[in-house]
């Protein structure tokens, strides 16, 4: 692209950057309309007086534009905005005070002092209030100036242009109405930018509040709530010691054998529903899931640090409910899927592991316990450690006691979970 179409471009957006602040932004485009009225306004009036049979030198009102596109250009080759701003609102102190002592004063100039008005104003949207004070003070002192001019001039019938009243009083109602008019117009501009502005931020805000909301629901995904509250503010290890927790342990059943044939998108599939519909138990009875690793589901309860032994009984109502579901209603390959299903209760630590793709783990006896009784059981069965069987032998239905040998435990007691009792059975149902 040639230099020159480059400047046009920058003419089209204002000299507007595109990593320009918004209040910038604003700055920019309130000062390019301010000079492009005021570069139409003196060559109008111009024609104007030359309509009432008036004519005026054109010599200031050219001078004033050739002037303002200096600074322009200027400002579009250096890009240098603090620069411009100066030079523009300089002009339009100056040029009015100028042009009015070459009409004559106040009264056959029709107040064109007026104008000068635009630099304290536009220096309140440019600058800020207190940057714009120097510039209302040499305003005002250009219209003593002025004034002080005029007096020297009254009755000596000095003129430099001759004009008809009826003229000066229609140029009166134009300066007046025009310098009005532009005024409103900026402050006007101004405030609809800024509104607009303010709504592109309200707009980037809640954009940003969503994904932080998409952030946090992604965090409870894999962390418990507390514990991912206490992530965000701190850098060092998480670890929480919980003296009861009741862990349980579930894996499919020949696997290996469901998934010949299988293609990688099929495993992930049957995986994903089967898990899915176990993550939604979890959040039925208000446990904790834990983890996944490969064909193994891993759910907690007793992590939000309650002090009954509700979530005991919540986990044995899961558990059953998985081997209900799989039973019933899930069939891979012509092989109805089964689980074998370990619970334990007692004492653990919990925590974070890890400073990259973290999660959150069980450590302890009671983990490795229910692990174990997982591996020691048998299709569709649920096999409880004594803890827990002491714990819910009142509301659930068990087997007679067996012995098992577990490798690093020795001969150990568990108990098979057959299901609710009665009472228990009508609740559930209701």
């Amino acid at each position: 692209m040639s230099y020159g179409a480059e400047l046009l471009g920058r003419l089209r957006t204002a000299g507007v950057e595109p990593g320009d602040p918004e209040d910038l932004r604003l700055k920019k485009q309130l000062l390019m309309f301010a000079m492009a009225l005021t570069i139409a306004v003196p060559i109008l009036w111009v024609a104007i007086y030359r309509l009432f049979g008036v004519t005026l030198s054109t010599t200031l009102p050219i001078l004033y534009l050739l002037l303002s596109l200096a600074a322009l250009v200027l400002y579009l080759v250096t890009r240098n905005f603090n620069q411009w701003r100066l030079l523009q609102l300089g002009l339009f102190l100056f040029f009015p005070f100028v042009q009015q002592l070459s009409l004559g004063d106040f009264i056959t100039a029709s107040g064109y002092i007026l104008w000068g008005l635009l630099a304290p104003v536009g220096a309140i949207l440019l600058y800020g209030a207190r940057d714009s004070i120097p510039w209302f003070f040499a305003y005002a002192m250009l219209i003593l100036m002025a004034a002080g001019f005029d007096y020297q001039l009254v009755g000596s019938a000095t003129s430099h242009v001759s004009i008809p009243p009826k003229v000066s009083a229609v140029f009166f109602a134009l300066n007046f109405f025009a310098i009005s008019s532009m005024v409103y117009a900026l402050l006007r501009n101004s405030s609809v930018e800024r509104e607009k502005s303010k709504a592109r931020l309200e707009e980037a805000h809640r954009l940003l509040q969503a994904e932080q909301e998409r952030s946090e629901r992604l965090l409870l995904n894999i962390l418990p709530g507390p514990v991912a509250e206490r992530l965000k503010p701190e850098t060092g290890t998480i670890a929480d010691g919980f003296a009861d927790v009741t862990g349980l342990f579930a894996d499919i059943v020949n696997f290996t054998t469901i998934a010949e044939g299988m293609s990688p998108n099929q495993i992930f599939a049957m995986l994903n529903k089967v898990f899915s519909s176990f993550d939604g138990l979890a959040e039925k009875y208000g446990l904790e899931k834990i983890k996944t690793i490969g064909d193994a589901y891993m759910v907690a309860g007793g992590l939000d640090g309650e002090d009954t032994h509700n979530y005991s009984a919540a986990i044995a109502n899961m558990a059953l409910d998985m081997r209900d579901l799989l039973a019933n209603d899930l069939t891979v390959n012509d092989h109805r899927v089964a689980i074998r299903m370990g619970i334990g209760t007692g004492p653990v630590v919990a925590g974070v592991v890890g400073k990259k793709k973290f999660i959150y783990d069980l450590w302890g006896d009671t983990v490795n316990l229910a692990s174990r009784i997982t591996a020691e059981s048998v299709p569709g069965m649920i096999q409880v450690d004594v803890t827990t069987y002491r714990r819910l032998r009142n509301r659930f239905e068990f087997d007679a006691p067996q012995t098992v040998y577990l490798k690093g435990k020795g001969d150990t007691t568990i108990y098979r979970l057959q299901g609710r009792k009665a009472a228990l059975r009508e609740e559930a149902a209701a």
